[in-house]
């Protein structure tokens, strides 16, 4: 799997000198980018599909090094895809992925202007309607997006399987 984070993520977990410049990962399903930021006074980690859009929220909390992070993201990973009814595409695609984990640059400014529209909505959710994690990923991806020629990640993600 290949991990995209920004340089604020990258200085948290010290990975900063290990970001490369990689291509868009083969397998779709397997190129995360991740960011960092803050509500309620408290840290939270993104992580979007570099293709699809396709978001979740971790609390940053107790994420200090590589270690932490991957196995913080694999979990979370599984156990938000399996909640929103893509537990296959995560058996099938993600599970099965054995390309070793490496971190990398982000890939391009239009998948991060999407992940910083991302985040301000989920500091308005988080701080005023007080959602989930879940929840508040849920309404991230359920957004209409010009990067996806305003489709939702939601139908992005699930279509990624259909052209594999």
């Amino acid at each position: 799997m290949i991990f995209r984070l920004t340089q604020k993520l990258a200085k948290k977990i010290h990975s900063l000198d290990t970001l490369n410049d990689l291509p868009l990962a083969g397998n779709p399903f397997a190129d995360w980018s991740a960011n960092l930021f803050r509500a309620r006074r408290l840290q939270y980690i993104i992580v979007t599909n570099t293709v699809s859009l396709y978001s979740m929220l971790l609390n940053g909390r107790g994420i200090a090094d590589n270690d932490d992070f991957i196995i913080g993201v694999r979990s979370t990973l599984r156990l938000f895809m399996e909640a929103d009814g893509n537990d296959v595409l995560y058996r099938k695609y993600i599970e099965t992925d054995d390309t070793p984990e490496m971190f990398a640059k982000s890939l391009n400014r239009s998948v991060n202007g999407s992940m910083n529209d991302f985040i301000e909505k989920a500091k308005y959710h988080l701080e005023y309607s007080e959602l989930s994690l879940y929840d508040t990923a849920q309404r991230l991806n359920e957004m209409p997006m010009s990067y996806l020629n305003l489709d939702n990640p939601k139908i992005a993600f699930s279509a990624m399987a259909s052209k594999k």
